[in-house]
């Protein structure tokens, strides 16, 4: 008998209530979010799925409510950045955030947003999804 895909594989943990993962390329904004809303008392993670090739990294480690996509053109993260990559890096990184792309609740493309423009976004899809404020 053959148990099929997946049999095996622990399962997903329950996301907790309220809390927000992160993820994104790099130099897409990911770790000037978390910080800023994690100043107005959310409860938010920054989840480095861009690095990792375990597709659900970011629901087992982080366990979100709300998982929240942030996504940049190669000529932006080069203007925040300096950077010695091109576009098939910049793939490479998309497709291990693939799958947190397709599960994600919120998505923000920041090119034109400067890091209050990102916040503002965030916390008006963040108000859209039910998510408040971390419990203090």
């Amino acid at each position: 008998m053959n148990p099929g895909p997946g049999a095996g594989k622990p399962e997903i943990p329950a996301a907790v209530p309220g809390r927000i993962a992160v993820v994104g390329p790099c130099a897409s904004g990911k770790s000037e979010l978390v910080a800023r809303l994690r100043a107005l008392g959310y409860d938010v993670r920054h989840c480095a799925q861009e690095h990792s090739y375990v597709p659900d990294m970011w629901q087992r480690l982080s366990r979100p409510q709300v998982l929240v996509y942030l996504d940049a053109s190669l000529g932006a993260i080069g203007r925040r950045r300096k950077i010695d990559y091109g576009e098939a890096y910049l793939a490479e990184q998309r497709a291990r955030l693939a799958h947190a792309r397709a599960h994600c609740q919120l998505y923000v493309h920041t090119d034109d947003l400067d890091p209050e423009g990102v916040l503002a976004v965030a916390v008006a899809g963040l108000r859209g999804l039910g998510v408040g404020l971390a419990a203090r």
